[in-house]
């Protein structure tokens, strides 16, 4: 059997990976083709050692909630290199009117779920603090989707969308709270409303449950990474395909059908395949089939896409009035900032800065802010040195600066995106042999992406398996 995977990111690489144990698990022989249009496999985990201080260009780390990335760490036998923050600071800020405001102990995302801290909080006011306490008598409604900023208001009120939720979202999204869509990027704040009416109550009694069975004791923190960077992850999946099967500088040019075999061809040649799977953006998977299925492109170019960069700095600790007693902080739109947030990375993870040092990243960009990354690089530093000296009194001179650009890299999940995707699924069911993997369909981080690439290889292989096997009893 052959399998070409067009593109080497995360899904594209635990894709390949999958497919492989498969075919080994089931006695399958398996020609494996990886194709990658960059000079590196990874996509946008990339890591990087300067000067003692390890400086991750994009996702510094993935979600221990999620299953996937773990389970995959354990079968790669990499768990031993992971590392779990410092709980001791698990403290996020929001910056509002000049200062850096704790968010109140317990606030889950979008709502409090402990009274005192909610109540003693700085960054509400009387008035948002009793709008928000409105929820615990507010009916239930149920909306098969709608956007995650109407969510908020209507339960929560302005203030809880603007100074949290909007800034929150922001930093793991990059999106307009008014196009997201609840139902695929928080489902579970949906079903909440669902079952217990009352978003507060509903998180409140989930918490309770949490502290009741012990989890506080729980081996993995929720953010999880590894002690020399997020790139070791992809390293490792590329370093267990078999040998020449991955092809870097190979940019896909199209996908053509012969009958029930796949020709994907490059900018250099052709390869023939049984099996596909395409594990790049979608609006790259829409210009590869606009010739094999115009309505399925078109379904694709449809999901909208925004730009980020991230800004680090490493400084000697010394040169930082404030305390970094936290993860790092989170700006709302109203401030007016080019920052979406900022990381401690050296106080959440450990060795991610020498001795006396301290390792500092910005986030910029995003669907509400893409102007600020029309400038070059010189100006993105400035102005993001001119807003960490604003909120944490920083003005020496950094030892090290970095910037990372993604173009068209994180999918927004808008309005009735699970509904594109579920017609999406079924047009690509109708071309026996193609898959789709990757975050631009039901998941942007490490673990869904994960999932992704593996779900697609399962489909790929394990089906061909059961055709190829029932054949001789059809004849």
């Amino acid at each position: 059997m052959k399998l070409v995977v067009v593109g080497a990111g995360v899904s594209g690489l635990a894709a390949a990976h999958r497919a492989m144990e498969i075919a080994r698990e089931r006695g399958t022989p398996l020609e494996l083709t990886l194709l990658e249009a960059r000079d590196r496999p990874g996509g946008t985990i990339a890591t990087e050692r300067v000067d003692g201080f390890l400086v991750e260009a994009g996702p510094d780390s993935f979600l221990s909630e999620k299953p996937w990335a773990l389970a995959l760490c354990r079968r790669l036998g990499v768990e031993d290199q992971l590392v779990r923050t410092d709980d001791r600071y698990r403290k996020t800020f929001v910056w509002f009117r000049g200062r850096l405001h704790p968010l109140p102990d317990g606030f889950q995302l979008l709502a409090p779920t402990r009274f005192a801290p909610f109540v003693t909080s700085s960054l509400f006011s009387w008035p948002g603090k009793l709008r928000m306490a409105c929820d615990l008598l507010l009916p239930r409604r149920w909306p098969d989707d709608e956007s995650l900023g109407a969510f908020v208001r209507r339960r929560l009120g302005r203030e809880a969308l603007e100074r949290v939720a909007q800034p929150l979202v922001a930093g793991i999204y990059t999106a307009d709270p008014d196009e997201l869509s609840l139902a695929a990027t928080m489902p579970r704040f949906l079903e909440l409303e669902r079952r217990q009416r009352s978003v507060i109550l509903g998180l409140w009694r989930a918490s309770r449950r949490t502290r009741e069975v012990g989890t506080s004791g729980a081996r993995w923190s929720l953010f999880v990474t590894f002690r020399n960077g997020m790139e070791e992850l992809v390293s490792t999946l590329a370093s267990r395909l078999p040998v020449g099967s991955v092809a870097l500088k190979e940019r896909v040019t199209g996908l053509e059908r012969h009958g029930r075999q796949w020709v994907v061809a490059t900018e250099s040649g052709r390869f023939d395949a049984d099996r596909v799977i395409v594990a790049i953006e979608a609006h790259a998977a829409a210009r590869l089939a606009r010739y094999l299925d115009p309505s399925l492109s078109a379904l694709l170019s449809g999901i909208p896409f925004a730009s980020a960069a991230t800004v680090t700095f490493g400084y000697r600790r010394a040169d930082i009035p404030h305390p970094l007693d936290g993860f790092g902080f989170v700006v709302p739109r109203t401030e007016g900032r080019a920052l979406l947030a900022g990381t401690f990375s050296s106080v959440k993870y450990p060795g991610r800065a020498p001795e006396g040092h301290v390792l500092l990243r910005g986030f910029v960009g995003g669907a509400l802010n893409a102007k600020i990354l029309t400038g070059d690089d010189e100006h993105l530093v400035a102005r993001a040195r001119r807003e960490l000296a604003e909120a944490l009194g920083v003005t020496a001179e950094p030892l090290i600066t970095r910037v990372s650009r993604w173009p068209a890299s994180m999918p927004q999940y808008h309005v009735g995106h699970l509904a594109r995707v579920e017609t999406i699924e079924r047009r690509v069911a109708e071309l026996s042999g193609l898959y789709l993997a990757g975050g631009s369909y039901r998941g942007v981080g490490i673990a869904d992406c994960i999932r992704s690439g593996e779900a697609a290889a399962e489909q790929a292989i394990v089906g061909a398996i059961s055709a190829e096997r029932a054949t001789p009893s059809a004849r």
